[in-house]
C-alpha cells in the first residue's frame, strides 16, 4: 500500500482539534469586532479627506515634530529595554534567589498599573523638586518636562513586553549546547554570542517590536511628565487628542492613520525578519 493511501483522509474522520469550526468562527468574529472594525472605521474616516487635506494634516510642521519626538523617544526606550529586558529575563530564568518571586511579580506591574498613575509617579520622582530630580537638575540632567522623560515613561510601560517574551524562551534553552561549547574552550561571552543569542534572537526581536509598537501608542504615562510643548515634547498621540478637542476629526484620523501604518509596517518587517532567521537556523 502506498504512502499516499496511508495518509489519505478517512471520510467522516474528526479533526485533531474538536470543535474547530466553532472556535475558529468565534475567533474570527472576535477579531473582526474588536480589532478590524475599529481600524476599518478609522481608515474610512481618513478616506473622507482629499489627498491634499490628508497631506496637509499629516505633514504640517507640528505633526512632523510630533512624529520625530515620538520615534526618537520610542527608539531610545526600546534600546534601553532590549538590554535591561534581556538582563531581567536571564536573571529570572536562570537563577533562584531570595525575592525572585517578588521581582517576577514587579515585572507585570506596568501591565496592571494605570498609565496615568505611572506618569504621576514618574513626575513626582523626577520633577525639579522630586525624590531624584532635586539631585539631577543641579547637575544639568532634566528628566521631567523634557524629552528624556518621554523616553523613560515609554521604557517603563513597555519593559514587560520584552521580559515576558524572552523569559520562557530562555527557560526552555537546551543547556547541553552551552556545556559543549564550554568544554571545547569557548568563553562565556562566546557561548552567549554564538550559542545562546542566535536561539533567543527571534524572541528578542519580537519583544522589542511589541515594545516599540506600545511606545508609539503610549499616552497616559507621557502627558504628565512630558510638559507637552509643541515642537519640543509633544508626541503624536497627544496631537491626535488635541485635534479631537478642536473638533478637527479629519486631521486626528489622518495622523492616527500614519501612526497605525508605521506600527503595522514595523510588525510586518519584524515577522519577515523572524521567518528568515528561523529558516537560517533550520538550515544550520
Amino acid at each position: 500500500m502506498s504512502a499516499g493511501v496511508l495518509t489519505a483522509k478517512v471520510p467522516g474522520r474528526r479533526g485533531i482539534l474538536p470543535g474547530f469550526s466553532l472556535t475558529m468562527g468565534l475567533s474570527v468574529s472576535y477579531l473582526g469586532l474588536i480589532v478590524l472594525l475599529p481600524i476599518a472605521a478609522l481608515l474610512l474616516k481618513a478616506s473622507g479627506l482629499s489627498w491634499h487635506e490628508f497631506v496637509v494634516a499629516t505633514t504640517s510642521p507640528r505633526a512632523l515634530a510630533a512624529y520625530e519626538v515620538t520615534a526618537v523617544s520610542a527608539l531610545e526606550a526600546v534600546a534601553f529595554n532590549a538590554v535591561l529586558g534581556l538582563l531581567f529575563s536571564w536573571v529570572l530564568a536562570r537563577y533562584d534567589f531570595p525575592g525572585r518571586r517578588l521581582l517576577d511579580s514587579v515585572m507585570d506591574l506596568p501591565f496592571a498599573m494605570p498609565t496615568a498613575v505611572a506618569g504621576v509617579a514618574l513626575t513626582a520622582a523626577f520633577a525639579h523638586n522630586g525624590v531624584f530630580g532635586q539631585f539631577l537638575e543641579p547637575l544639568g540632567i532634566k528628566i521631567a518636562h523634557a524629552q528624556p522623560g518621554i523616553a523613560m515613561a515609554m521604557a517603563f510601560t513597555s519593559l514587560p513586553f520584552v521580559v515576558r517574551t524572552l523569559q520562557p524562551v530562555i527557560e526552555d534553552l537546551d543547556l547541553d549546547g552551552e556545556e559543549a561549547a564550554r568544554i571545547l574552550g569557548a568563553s562565556e561571552l562566546q557561548v552567549f554570542l554564538r550559542v545562546v543569542l542566535p536561539v533567543i534572537a527571534p524572541a528578542l526581536i519580537a519583544g522589542v517590536t511589541l515594545a516599540f509598537a506600545r511606545c508609539l501608542g503610549e499616552f497616559g504615562a507621557i502627558i504628565f511628565i512630558a510638559g507637552n510643548r509643541p515642537f519640543e515634547t509633544e508626541i503624536a498621540a497627544l496631537l491626535i487628542y488635541i485635534r479631537l478637542e478642536e473638533y478637527d476629526y479629519g486631521a486626528a484620523t489622518a495622523i492616527a492613520t500614519v501612526v497605525l501604518a508605521v506600527a503595522f509596517l514595523v510588525m510586518l518587517a519584524t515577522n519577515a525578519l523572524q521567518a528568515w532567521q528561523q529558516r537560517y537556523l533550520d538550515k544550520g
